[in-house]
């Protein structure tokens, strides 16, 4: 048993971060009503708001705090956090609307969230890396170590077979997939393990990405991680946020339409073989609307696609016309569950 807070985690499960409107308020509380961790995905949250063209910032942040309270209707004393990605260009108002909200966690990933014991400084928000690698494990809670005399309240360590941009480059990812990643995750625990010892504090460590079932959740647990954290397999829930024309991809979807993409983030990326995912695989240059701000690092007049565009079609069901990103184990969804048949199918009760 551990604890995030003072809130006890009764089912060592994360349900992951999912953006674009994917894993909102009503996956999140669902999830953390069931005993879970369940997580809000801050990027484009705003996009359903009237003035998101126009102001997309002010609608990302409004709606922080929107999908909080839609949260914390479904499971008032549940763990509800939010998935914040380091690469927004936002990201530092998405924090402190976070912590505004009432948090419980931050996960942080994509890229190296080198700030965020600053800005939730003063707060109950606890905070979580999203590590890869022992390398990117050393880095991260070093820089917090020596910069903020802090470590993480937790850790998230994303393997290769997870969904969306992955922390690996192609050439690691065709390894990994040779490889037993189990071995890296040992090393990782090392590193946080070290940290617990000089904080003095129990750090949680939870595994990620290919988690679909019992049998994997019991696989990597044998590793000696404390939890798992799990998305895909949320996707095809009656309570997930996304339209129903998403989740019907997921169990059209076979082994082989589940493909490694390059991201104009500059990522690799695990997404659905489509119709669009071919043309932009042709090398086709995908008009898209004018720029929404969403990363720190982007060339509207340079990218194939706007990332934006292509995950906000696929949040609305114009799946032909979408980045439909998903994990490695997508392809065994077959039927739409409710949040409490998945949960109960990865932690039987009385186990």
């Amino acid at each position: 048993m551990w604890s995030i807070g003072e809130k006890k985690v009764r089912i060592p499960l994360i349900q992951g971060g999912m953006g674009v409107g994917i894993s909102l308020g009503n996956l999140a509380g669902a999830v953390a009503a069931e005993g879970g961790v369940g997580m809000i995905s801050t990027a484009q949250i705003g996009f359903r708001e009237k003035d998101f063209d126009q102001n997309p910032r002010e609608a990302n942040l409004r709606a922080i705090g929107q999908e909080m309270k839609r949260a914390r209707a479904i499971s008032p004393d549940g763990i509800i956090g939010y998935n914040i990605m380091a690469a927004l260009r936002d990201y530092e108002d998405h924090v402190k609307a976070a912590v505004a909200a009432g948090a419980d966690l931050i996960i942080s990933g994509a890229g190296l969230p080198t700030e965020l014991p600053r800005l939730i400084q003063g707060s109950r928000t606890k905070i979580a890396p999203i590590v890869s690698t022992e390398k990117s494990a050393k880095v991260i809670l070093k820089y917090w170590d020596r910069n903020d005399h802090k470590t993480a309240d937790l850790v998230v360590i994303e393997g290769p077979e997870a969904g969306g941009h992955l922390g690996f480059d192609r050439e690691a990812l065709e390894f990994y997939a040779q490889a037993d990643y189990m071995e890296e995750i040992r090393r990782i625990l090392e590193v946080v393990r070290s940290y617990e010892r000089k904080f003095e504090k129990k750090i949680p460590v939870v595994a990620a990405g290919g988690i679909y079932d019992r049998e994997d959740v019991e696989r990597v647990m044998k590793s000696g991680v404390d939890g798992v954290q799990v998305a895909s397999r949320f996707v095809t829930t009656e309570e997930c946020d996304a339209d129903i024309r998403y989740k019907e991809a997921y169990i059209q979807a076979s082994r082989e339409d589940i493909i490694l993409v390059k991201s104009p983030v500059g990522m690799p990326g695990r997404a659905i073989l489509n119709p669009f995912m071919k043309r932009v695989m042709l090398g086709e240059r995908i008009p898209h609307t004018p720029c929404h701000g969403c990363l720190a690092k982007c060339s509207p007049a340079e990218i194939p696609y706007c990332i934006t565009d292509a995950l906000i079609a696929a949040a609305r069901g114009r799946i032909e016309e979408a980045l439909i990103f998903c994990g490695a184990k997508a392809y065994q969804a077959e039927r739409i569950e409710t949040v409490r048949e998945a949960v109960e199918s990865l932690f039987p009760k009385g186990q």
